[in-house]
């Protein structure tokens, strides 16, 4: 038994706003969360479920991570926007000299996604979240892929992708030029050790893989991955 993805978590100023948007986009139900949040469990047995944690400071920066969401056709990709447009998204202003198939996009709490257009053959066979798309070093990946013990389904030109071995969305790191990181990271996972592990244990195993401790959370330990990004282990 391995590590568990147990949730991508958004650090939200309104998590039941940024849920009942996620939750418009992407098609799921929300539920309630311990933590005084509100969660989207996956529709798909491949999916992992969404997080959404209430925090009192603002979006500071661009997001080191965000969502890669897929399209089957041109016309999957158009409603896509649409859809999220209405729902409260609007277009990130990516410059006088974007020129690309994609569509960059605003949740209503400014974090960064992208609709892909039809055909990319990357994200081929992911689900409708393709990946997280990652600003990050190799070592980084190499550092995810032995914690989560998914295999490296990429590395090349100093960027990494994993994967589950069971497939699903990925998670990538585009390697250089690197975003400077301002301040905690809005997107973090959650992990939980192994059915029956001991979370003190867990943490000990992914700082000997490069991690760091921060310190104790409710019931478990936030870290930091090799590049200074955030992560917890809790209980399962």
């Amino acid at each position: 038994m391995t590590t568990r993805l147990q949730a991508l978590c958004f650090d939200a100023n309104d998590p039941e706003l940024l849920a009942r948007f996620w939750a418009g986009v992407l098609r799921l139900e929300i539920a309630d969360d311990p933590s005084g949040g509100k969660v989207l469990p996956p529709r798909e047995a491949l999916g992992f479920p969404l997080r959404f944690l209430p925090v009192p400071n603002e979006k500071w920066g661009h997001n080191q991570a965000h969502f890669d969401l897929t399209s089957a056709t041109a016309e999957e990709q158009q409603e896509t926007v649409a859809r999220a447009l209405e729902l409260g998204a609007r277009h990130h202003d990516v410059g006088p000299d974007f020129d690309e198939p994609h569509v960059v996009l605003e949740d209503p709490e400014g974090n960064e996604f992208c609709v892909i257009e039809a055909g990319n053959n990357f994200l081929a066979n992911t689900g409708f979240i393709g990946a997280l798309s990652s600003d990050g070093t190799p070592e980084v990946g190499y550092f995810w892929s032995k914690a989560l013990d998914w295999p490296l389904v990429w590395d090349q030109d100093e960027e990494t992708a994993i994967q589950s071995p069971t497939g699903g969305s990925k998670i990538s790191w585009g390697g250089p030029p690197y975003n400077e990181k301002l301040g905690r990271n809005r997107l973090h996972l959650d992990l939980a050790p192994p059915a029956g592990g001991d979370v003190r244990a867990e943490a000990d195993r992914l700082v000997a893989l490069g991690a760091a401790l921060v310190g104790e959370v409710d019931g478990g330990f936030e870290l930091t991955d090799p590049d200074g990004n955030e992560f917890r282990v809790v209980a399962g």
